[in-house]
């Protein structure tokens, strides 16, 4: 290995997982990551205590993988993860660390999958499971020796498993595990609930402790709009009708999306090329050296490949695929706004990458915008903007050195001075109709964040859902609402556990429960409802009150 290790060959890490590290553009460990991995790789019992965003997810996946067997065919370490999002990120950090260890497999075990699927990958020998406790707990009792194998243990964002409620489910976890097992249990805060934990299954573990800096990129005005995964292309092709741009670098996440983005961009006229790990040096060199004098406008590359790029120019920064961790993203944005320029960052944000938008948030301890893409009327002025700006200079002298052309060919043509003016405007927007009419008529590409006007056909947006009738009543039923939904991290099943707790009520008891994006309904017994609900109103779920009232259906 080169010095381009930096400091992770020094923590005694295999050399092939030091690669695969290097190849996702780390250079050196997190803070987290320099204390944690010495101390796994030991084999002690462990507390971390940091912020998600500090690394902590290769400060335990890098050691873990590093005492996995690839030979043994058997779970070999589990690492339990509060949400399904949380579990599939684990899972593809761990699958990225061992793309050059062969033989190690990975398999997420989470609610709303098949269960089939999973036990089966688990049973063919998958070494790491990543797992939420509740769909785990649902393969115990399918299987009670699933994990009589696992020797290394992870609790990842302990404090919210146990948000969430998940403490019973992981007792159940714990006593269906070897006790030589190695546990590690990391958490943003040590509440008392947390210590007991720790206390009942850790033995004399080692603490380490890391004060979350805040990252400040207040020179860059930074914005994100949320998009479907296949609008992404799109997305950018549309953002850049609008932005007014010097030079500009959009971040992928693979070698083969570089050029797939550089491509689309291209045959839509851009000046624009792809920067990946596969381009040679020399080539990476003519890419760079083409953006600084103007040859080339926009680059799409990976992290590794923009190690080290640094052009004045850059006004922009486009994250089309989100960056793996907050780091990323301040390192990502910090390619504009140099040397007192303004600059701007835009994130594209897919659905299931929400989480990662506030956590980016919570780290930088600013609140990036949501914006919208632009609409047809703005495309249009822009695109009319673009011309006039590039016409503006040619119009001072342009009839005293081009007015005696003007009049043979309009006379030689037949036409008066108005229609060879619009037909040369054709030519120049090569037959590009300039109306609203022409721009509303391409490819619709609609904000995913904002409602719209539903032509028949159209299936509903999210504003729509959110506006839909609730389904019929039971009978003997009142709905009751509360301001949790789907963006707080809500399932129905949260909802169902809390209430069964808490108000002590049957589970036949309970009808349906409706979770929308901003809000949730639930069926509950009209009978004593009142009296429920005042049991129920210092209930909290996810961390947050639950605050059910009556649901009036005007």
């Amino acid at each position: 290995m080169t010095q381009e290790t930096g400091g992770f060959a020094a923590l005694g890490l295999n050399p092939n997982i030091v690669a695969a590290v290097i190849a996702t553009g780390y250079e050196e460990p997190s803070a987290i990551q320099q204390q944690s991995i010495p101390i796994i790789l030991e084999g002690h019992d462990m507390i971390g205590q940091a912020q998600t965003g500090t690394g902590k997810t290769a400060a335990f996946a890098l050691p873990i993988l590093n005492r996995i067997d690839p030979s043994k065919r058997e779970p070999q370490a589990l690492i339990l993860a509060p949400t399904r999002e949380l579990a599939l990120q684990v899972a593809t950090a761990f699958e990225t660390y061992a793309k050059q260890m062969p033989g190690v497999t990975v398999v997420a075990v989470y609610g709303g999958a098949p269960m089939g699927p999973q036990l089966k990958a688990i049973r063919n020998g998958a070494q790491i499971v990543v797992a939420t406790p509740g769909r785990l707990c649902d393969h115990l009792r399918r299987d009670e020796k699933v994990l009589a194998t696992v020797n290394h243990l992870v609790l990842d964002e302990a404090d919210e498993m146990l948000k969430l409620g998940f403490m019973d489910d992981l007792e159940v976890i714990f006593k269906a595990m070897p006790e030589t097992r190695q546990t590690v249990l990391f958490s943003a805060t040590l509440p008392q609930s947390i210590r007991a934990i720790a206390e009942r299954h850790l033995k004399d573990p080692k603490h380490v402790k890391i004060q979350s800096k805040t990252q400040t990129v207040t020179a860059i005005e930074q914005a994100h709009l949320l998009v479907h995964a296949d609008q992404k292309t799109s997305a950018v092709l549309r953002l850049l009708e609008v932005e007014e741009f010097d030079a500009l670098i959009a971040f992928v996440r693979t070698k083969q999306a570089t050029l797939d983005l550089a491509s689309a961009l291209e045959a839509k006229g851009y000046k624009a090329a792809a920067l990946n790990g596969d381009i040679a040096q020399n080539q990476r060199e003519r890419v760079i050296d083409s953006l600084k004098d103007g040859r080339l406008d926009i680059v799409v590359a990976t992290d590794v490949a923009a190690r080290g790029l640094d052009v004045p120019r850059i006004t922009h920064v486009f994250n089309v695929d989100m960056p793996y961790d907050p780091e990323s993203y301040v390192h990502r944005i910090g390619r504009t706004g140099r040397a007192g320029r303004e600059g701007r960052a835009l994130l594209l944000v897919t659905p299931r990458e929400r989480r990662m938008l506030q956590v980016i948030e919570r780290v930088t301890g600013q609140k990036v915008a949501e914006v919208r893409l632009p609409n047809a009327q703005a495309v249009l002025d822009a695109r009319i903007k673009k011309l006039t700006n590039s016409l503006a200079p040619l119009v001072a002298d342009a009839e005293g050195t081009h007015g005696d052309l003007l009049d043979r060919l309009t006379a030689d043509i037949g036409c008066s001075p108005r229609a060879l003016a619009a037909a040369l405007l054709r030519k120049a927007t090569n037959g590009q109709a300039l109306t609203l009419d022409a721009v509303e008529k391409e490819q619709p590409l609609v904000p995913t964040s904002a409602p719209r006007e539903r032509t028949s056909g159209d299936r509903p947006d999210r504003g729509d859902r959110e506006r839909r009738a609730p389904m019929p009543l039971g009978e003997g039923r009142a709905r009751c609402r509360t301001a949790l939904g789907a963006r707080d991290g809500i399932a129905a099943k949260n909802l169902l556990g809390a209430i069964l707790n808490e108000g002590g009520l049957a589970r036949e008891a309970i009808g349906r429960i409706q979770v929308r994006d901003s809000f949730s309904l639930v069926e509950l017994p009209e009978d004593g409802l009142e009296k429920l609900l005042t049991k129920l109103k210092d209930t909290r779920v996810a961390g947050k009150q639950l605050k059910l009232r009556r649901y009036r259906e005007d």
